[in-house]
């Protein structure tokens, strides 16, 4: 199957933006192509129509390349859980948690397997595919267990695409040692070197290309300019980077920045808004007096709960809200606001019941059946009616208390499973990822917070984020096309 893999080398070279950007830039010449990655570790996922997680980031690339995303795109996604282990996805299915050191011996084998079938399937379903590695693919410790890097290139005999991160120096020495650690057969199937996040006049670097293409034998096939476009993250480490640069935004919204955070993704719509500014805090840093927060989903509910009780955030939030702050919680956050959380099997660590934040009327127990689904309702607030497109990725199962005030807190959709609100449309709660990516509900929702500040409600007729997304690939797609040749990779 004809194929194009990308290796960096290091973690944050630039991977997933430069496949995301030939994904579209073929599929805009008219060729079918669809992404792969063999592996990810990434707490940010995806649920596809068939109910299967995938790592967001192959989402992303799906939606790039104009087809649907489907779960043999990443067959493999290991969720990582805070205590040296990791939940293993097998096409969208979780079949376990292991530690690092077992996973080799237990996963090695039938996930090569997985990962032959995906290849398989795919490539009769599409002209091309455009391969991710992860990491680097010269971690001499680690090659013997390589299941995303080399070991697929040379399944594929895919020709590749080495990236090197320039903006954090020693891109050249960088390029060298990869290509020296990396086995013969590696080594020849590397056909070009893409220079990413340069800041500078080209003509400076031009001697270091030319001494580069002459040491390697390689082509420097691109030499892609910092770009600033914010696409999904694989790590909660990039969010320490994401500053805000609104500094005359009209609404400051507060996002916790737990340990296990979990599709932060969910947030990009909110930073894509002119009038917001979006700060990822630190339990450990003051609350202050944003006008909204947020706890975000988390692959470890209990244990994040904890630390916030721990760290003084929990009281902190519970006095914000009394005083008529705004607080949001999705997913995890949501179980959070709750009563209470059990887990009587030890699913997430130590069996036992936790007290929540008390300002919703829930009590949660996680359960081992993972519930995973893409969701389609109707909200009851901030307006009726608005249709609302999601998905859920949990396993916990919340109940409301009987004794609950029917009047104090209502339904947040027509399912009564996926959220609730408190009467003053100040305490908010739901299941469902990907809420900000409805443009009227994400506006009609800001708009509450502008008319307690006394400002001027935003137009609620937007469009949704998904159609503001496609503009962004379609961008980040012509800006590297200007800098980059995939001539020898496509004949």
């Amino acid at each position: 199957m004809k194929s194009i893999m990308v290796v960096g080398t290091t973690s944050h070279a630039g991977k997933s933006l430069i496949t995301t950007a030939i994904c579209r830039i073929l599929s805009r010449r008219g060729w079918r192509v669809a992404p792969f990655k063999g592996q990810n570790m990434a707490l940010n996922a995806y649920v596809t129509a068939s109910g299967g997680e995938i790592g967001y980031a192959q989402a992303v690339q799906a939606w790039a390349a104009g087809v649907v995303p489907w779960v043999e795109m990443n067959p493999i996604l290991l969720k990582p859980q805070g205590d040296m282990t990791s939940q293993v996805i097998l096409k969208g299915r979780p079949v376990g948690k292991v530690s690092a050191v077992d996973y080799y011996e237990q996963y090695f084998e039938l996930g090569w397997r997985t990962i032959e079938e995906s290849l398989q399937h795919l490539g009769t379903e599409f002209d091309l595919l455009v391969c991710e590695g992860a990491g680097s693919p010269a971690e001499i410790n680690l090659k013997h267990r390589d299941l995303t890097n080399m070991r697929v290139a040379k399944y594929l005999n895919a020709p590749t695409i080495l990236v090197v991160d320039i903006d954090r120096g020693g891109a050249f020495a960088h390029v060298i040692g990869t290509l020296e650690l990396l086995d013969q057969e590696e080594r020849d199937l590397i056909k070009g070197v893409v220079i990413n996040k340069f800041r500078g006049q080209r003509s400076i670097l031009e001697p270091g290309i030319k001494w580069l293409e002459a040491r390697t034998g390689i082509p420097v096939i691109g030499v892609i300019p910092y770009l600033e476009h914010m696409f999904p993250a694989e790590d909660s480490l990039d969010l320490l980077e994401r500053k805000s640069h609104k500094s005359h935004a009209d609404l400051d919204i507060a996002v916790l920045r737990l340990p296990r955070i979990a599709n932060f993704t969910d947030f990009d719509p909110l930073e894509s808004e002119p009038t917001v500014s979006v700060r990822y805090l630190s339990p450990k840093q003051e609350l202050g007096h944003p006008d909204a927060v947020i706890i975000p989903g988390t692959k470890t509910t209990i244990a994040d709960l904890i630390m916030l009780q721990k760290s003084g955030m929990a009281e902190a939030i519970q006095n914000y809200a009394a005083s008529g702050g705004t607080v949001l919680g999705i997913c995890g956050g949501y179980q959070m606001l709750g009563q209470m959380i059990a887990d009587p099997e030890g699913i997430e660590g130590q069996a036992g019941r936790y007290q929540g934040l008390n300002l919703l009327p829930i009590r949660t127990v996680i359960t081992g059946q993972k519930i995973a689904r893409q969701r389609q309702v109707s909200s009851n607030f901030p307006q009726m009616g608005l249709p609302v497109y999601g998905f859920e990725i949990h396993q916990g199962r919340s109940r409301i208390e009987q004794q609950a005030d029917s009047q104090a807190f209502q339904p947040l959709f027509d399912d009564v499973n996926l959220g609730m609100v408190d009467s003053c449309q100040s305490v908010w709660g739901t299941y469902l990822h990907g809420i900000f990516d409805n443009g009227p509900w994400r506006r009609a929702w800001l708009n509450r917070l502008r008319q307690q500040r006394g400002l001027k409600s935003l137009p609620t007729g937007v469009a949704n984020y998904r159609e503001q997304r496609e503009q962004t690939l379609d961008s980040l797609a012509t800006e590297i096309e200007n800098h980059l040749d995939l001539t020898p990779f496509l004949s």
